[in-house]
């Protein structure tokens, strides 16, 4: 892909990361690319100055943002890249790195695989939000806002609409790449949910969190409830509820044409709406809010066939059941050397182990 525009996203903390954004800086001054900074946080001191689209715009729309720290940083990175359709190229200085692609050692290089197209953009659902009015973050919650669930964040512009669409709700101007979260904001208080699916209403829950997650969500918060592991390959959207009063507690995997509501029953405490991990606003009683499977999807630069199940292995640290390992070992891969069957052509294979970890 042509390369036209750089945006820079780092993780300021880091000494490591500065020091990469300056090799990205290099990188674009050979190839006569504009480098630009671009992020929606003051210098690191948590507070949102515009949101994700107006960021954008100022840095001139670039066709590839370069996040520089860990899968948080990346995160920020995709809401500004979704907003222009751009390419998002982790580079790994953190600690898990599920979406982060390169280390700081292939920085370079991988930039100069976008620039020859050599690079591989892979594309992955994203969640998009309507809700029954614009959401809003009582100044009363500012204590909770800063110590209980990080950095604060405004509320999510709406985004225009007609008189015709008015029964839908508004439209918030947000991207989840991870999950949405309606989550109790008292300690002392459940949260009442009714759970509307595809229209219709499935069950009210009374629980710590309800989440809905795309696939690439379905390794954070949602797993750590219990959720199911997916595919990023797969185009559906997981609900899983946390710690719910009711015995069925499991999670439900949709298609991702297949929308969930959450409306806030009426004598319910207040509900926080949490978005990829940052709180974005607060639903009082009957308050609700849709969320579905967005038309944008988000692009992510590999430089190799992505291996996600051979990722989740190593970032995990997964070990064989001990049973399993007394009656021998398993190989890494089978790849037959004889040509794939006609009826298995179509199907996708995992890249070799070697690298590991892509």
């Amino acid at each position: 892909m042509t390369i036209r525009r750089i945006g820079i996203v780092v993780h300021e903390g880091k000494a490591e990361a500065r020091a990469a954004a300056e090799l990205v800086r290099g990188w674009a001054a050979e190839y006569d690319v504009p480098a630009v900074s671009v992020d929606v946080w003051h210098d690191g001191g948590g507070i949102e100055r515009r949101n994700a689209r107006a960021e954008a715009a100022e840095a001139g729309y670039p066709d590839v943002v370069v996040t520089i720290g860990g899968d948080g940083t990346f995160l920020r990175g995709a809401r500004i890249g979704s907003t222009c359709n751009a390419a998002v190229l982790g580079v790994d200085v953190g600690r898990v790195g599920f979406l982060t692609e390169v280390g700081v050692e292939d920085l370079t290089r991988a930039l100069s695989a976008v620039y020859d197209g050599s690079a591989i953009i892979e594309e992955r659902l994203t969640l998009n939000m309507r809700a029954s009015r614009p959401l809003e973050i009582p100044t009363g919650v500012e204590g909770l806002l800063r110590y209980g669930r990080g950095p604060k964040l405004p509320p999510p512009p709406v985004r225009a609409g007609t008189p015709d669409d008015v029964g839908w709700g508004v439209a918030l101007d947000v991207m989840a790449l991870n999950d949405v979260v309606f989550e109790k904001l008292a300690r002392d208080r459940q949260a009442s949910l009714g759970v509307y699916i595809a229209g219709r209403l499935f069950a009210s829950y009374s629980a710590d969190a309800l989440v809905v997650s795309s696939p690439t969500g379905s390794t954070a918060y949602s797993f750590a409830a219990g959720g199911p592991v997916l595919s990023p390959r797969v185009d559906a959207i997981v609900f899983t509820p946390v710690a719910p009063h009711m015995i069925f507690d499991r999670s439900l995997v949709l298609a991702a044409d297949e929308a969930v509501a959450v409306r806030v029953l009426p004598h319910s405490g207040q509900v926080a709406v949490s978005v990829d991990g940052q709180l974005r606003g607060v639903l009082d009683p009957d308050d609700w809010i849709g969320v579905y499977a967005g038309q944008q999807k988000a692009r992510l630069v590999r430089l190799h066939p992505s291996d996600f199940f051979g990722r989740l292995r190593a970032r995990f640290g997964l070990a064989d059941a001990a049973a399993a390992a007394a009656d021998g070992t398993a190989p890494l891969e089978y790849r037959p050397d004889a040509p794939v069957p006609a009826e298995m052509a179509h199907l996708y294979l995992a890249p070799p182990v070697d690298p590991p970890d892509r």
